[in-house]
């Protein structure tokens, strides 16, 4: 095989051009004012290489984007515009990790231009940073239709009112100017995810979890879409180049579910402004490959939904589906079942009283039985609570007493025992919420919590999980195996509050306190 060698091409007429080798390299380029397109990749084989980091400054030296080149991911591309305003050039720094190194500043002075950003995944990231997919013509055709009528589906449900205004002034600037129009682009911390609401925190071991999706400020999805949580040391890793394949698009309101037998995660379903998904990805995280599975049988697109996992199979439950236009969304009061071993979608036969349609609800397993609770079907939220047994297929309502959660949706659930689940936060169709409760199956009584580090910050549409405090290696079937007496914490990340903020931060405290 030949030589190793990073090339680069700019512009769409350019031929490609070795920046990075063992003998040299070439220190600087001028990008003419046509060029719209930087493509980095790499030939050759790469022996005791690791990757190659890529940094994108501005003139200030401010990162506008950062990828990494890895023997898995081979190619990096950016767009003119949608990974920030080059007013007055730029840097394009290439670093080799592993081998031999060397280094690169290649001076790009690009002309002042006003573009339209993408609302393409990519993660601005110090340390494993993702390459960048180029979008397909379905998804640019997408792009320019996000502003002509975003249903509530896409609406952070507690952002303030200034902000859905600022949202629609922005679209309607965007309609006017077309791809002329100038607005910021949306960029995140070099080492956590961007603030947002509706993504999934999903545990896939003792001192793992993986994030994906979510929505930002100004309605923009986030670019920073997969992050991998080390819970030992509350450490970030930007994810989503470490796995092959295809990537779920970006998207919110979606399911990410854990089998601890097969060590995969399946996400499902979710958003992106007009356009839904009933499509399954899967994540296997031991070989860290993304597989889209070619299903059979008929499942609707769905957001908002709730998905449990039992015995092999996932459960989905409620959720919103589009409608033809004009009429509204609406709410789903079904189940589908998608059994991964067959890769087929089935309708079971459910008696008993069903919960009615609703969408942003949580669902929780314990002992063989899914808890519903709360959701809303616009204008109506609930706080009403259905079991369905997984041996009977039988609903019925939950009877309860106690101190029980007012009606919200897009709050948090997080099982702490086998007789016990958290709610916590949520939207109650005017403000986010900041109170918490937890729910004892065995009584079906329901008790609040007044815990200053929760009952301080109102959330809506963050995720809150349980995990280890005292880490182990191995997989999540050995973390069930821990004594319920063994420490635990819990972690709550994202969400927005009342003043249309995002959160990027993740707050952790003792399991114990809550049950104290």
């Amino acid at each position: 095989m030949e030589d190793f060698g990073v090339y680069a091409i700019f512009g769409v007429d350019e031929p490609p051009q070795q920046i990075l080798r063992c003998d040299g390299w070439q220190s600087s380029i001028e990008i003419q004012p046509s060029v719209q397109l930087m493509v980095l990749f790499t030939r050759g084989d790469w022996g005791k290489r690791d990757s190659v980091s890529v940094g994108l400054a501005d003139e200030r030296n401010i990162p506008i984007n950062m990828g990494k080149l890895t023997p898995f991911n081979k190619c990096l591309s950016w767009e003119s515009g949608e990974d920030g305003v080059w007013s007055s050039g730029a840097t394009l720094n290439v670093k080799l990790i592993g081998g031999t190194t060397e280094f690169l500043d290649l001076g790009l002075t690009l002309p002042q231009m006003e573009c339209t950003p993408e609302c393409n995944p990519t993660v601005p990231a110090l340390r494993e940073c993702p390459g960048k997919r180029k979008r397909s013509q379905g998804e640019e055709e997408e792009e320019e239709e996000m502003n002509e009528g975003r249903g509530k589906e896409n609406i952070c449900p507690n952002a303030s009112e200034k902000e859905q205004q600022t949202a629609a002034s922005s679209s309607q600037s965007h309609k006017a100017k077309g791809k002329q129009a100038k607005t910021p682009s949306q960029t995140a911390p070099l080492d956590k995810p961007s603030g947002r609401w509706g993504q999934t925190l999903c545990p896939i071991d003792p001192q793992t979890a993986i994030l994906i999706g979510g929505q930002g400020a100004r309605m923009h999805f986030c670019k920073d879409p997969i992050w991998k949580l080390c819970t030992e040391d509350l450490s970030w890793v930007p994810a989503e180049t470490l796995a092959e394949g295809p990537t779920p698009e970006a998207r919110i309101g979606h399911t990410a579910t854990y089998d601890p037998e097969s060590k995969r995660i399946f996400v499902f379903g979710g958003s992106k402004h007009k356009k839904w998904f009933n499509d399954v990805h899967i994540l296997d995280t031991q070989t860290w490959r993304w597989t889209l599975v070619e299903a059979q049988g008929k499942v609707p697109p769905l957001a908002y939904h709730s998905c449990s996992m039992f015995r092999g199979e996932l459960f989905m439950f409620g959720g919103v589906f589009p409608r033809p236009h004009p009429e509204p969304d609406g709410c789903s009061d079904s189940i589908y079942i998608f059994n991964p071993e067959m890769a087929i979608w089935y309708q079971p036969i459910v008696n008993g009283e069903k919960p009615a349609p609703r969408s942003g609800h949580s669902a929780c397993v314990m002992q063989g039985r899914i808890f519903v609770f709360g959701g809303w079907d616009t204008p109506v939220c609930f706080n009403d609570m259905f079991m369905l047994d997984l041996g009977l297929m039988e609903f019925s309502a939950v009877k309860t007493s106690g101190t029980a959660p007012s009606p919200r949706s897009w709050h948090g659930c997080a099982v702490l025992s086998d007789c016990s689940f958290l709610i916590y936060g949520g939207y109650n169709g005017n403000n986010a919420l900041s109170d918490a409760f937890i729910f004892n199956k065995d009584t079906s009584c329901w008790s609040s919590l007044m815990l200053p580090q929760l009952n301080s910050v109102p959330r809506a549409g963050h995720s809150i999980i349980t995990m280890p405090t005292t880490c182990k290696q191995g997989s999540m079937n050995e973390q069930e195996e821990l004594p319920e007496s063994a420490p635990q914490k819990l972690l709550v990340f994202g969400g927005g509050d009342n003043e249309g903020s995002f959160f990027s931060d993740l707050f952790t405290m003792p399991v114990q306190e809550l049950r104290d």
